[in-house]
């Protein structure tokens, strides 16, 4: 067996030792990496955000609660699926938690089956975040690249205006419009005028 886990890794934050012991013990036997804190305060000086990961916490914790640690997820824009574990009588709480963007919660004593089907669903979540972090970030890379004068005909290009247009909009010829043109398809590895469309395009949902 490969001493590497395969499957991704598995944050745990609850302040009783037995429920952090028992899920690290089950999850580490099917493969995920585990990491293990006793406080959401401890969680949030020592998460790495660019890994892909997940988050199993408990809703109730001496200091700073598991809705106080989603708060502070929320206000970092981080993208991490969280599951809450949740006593009886909690459940108020949980849905809240499900409103402002909780996977799910679960109620102990949890199944197996349930917490696993969780855990890979969560990381399959991650996984897709992760991935759509990745081409955003190389899509942002490649538009850094233009000048001023570029990103503003790109602008225009995309915006539907033809060469002449921009050429009035900009106060420059066509010629030299065509020659923008031309350094930002190569700039932006584009082919066609399509390939610009859908890089500019997913930029401006990604910051919308």
């Amino acid at each position: 067996m490969s001493l590497i886990p395969r499957k991704g890794t598995v944050y745990v934050v609850d302040d009783d030792e037995a429920v952090r012991d028992s899920l690290q013990w089950l999850l580490e036997g099917k493969d995920y990496r585990v990491k293990c804190f006793e406080s959401a305060e401890s969680f949030l000086s020592r998460f790495d955000p660019r890994e892909v990961a997940c988050l199993i916490v408990d809703i109730r914790m001496d200091g700073m609660s598991g809705l106080e640690l989603q708060d502070k997820l929320l206000e970092r824009r981080s993208p991490l699926p969280v599951t809450f574990i949740t006593g009886h009588g909690d459940v108020p709480m949980a849905v809240t938690t499900m409103k402002k963007g909780a996977m799910d919660f679960i109620e102990k004593p949890f199944k197996e089956t349930e917490l696993l089907n969780l855990v890979e669903r969560m990381l399959n979540e991650a996984r897709s975040s992760f991935s759509h972090q990745q081409e955003q970030a190389s899509r942002d890379a490649l538009l850094s690249r233009l000048t001023t004068r570029e990103a503003q005909v790109l602008e225009r290009i995309v915006a539907g205006r033809l060469n002449k247009q921009i050429a009035d909009d900009l106060g420059i010829s066509i010629k030299t419009v065509e020659a923008h043109r031309a350094n930002i398809m190569e700039k932006l590895n584009a082919n066609t005028v399509a390939d610009l469309l859908k890089i500019a395009l997913a930029a401006q949902t990604a910051k919308a």
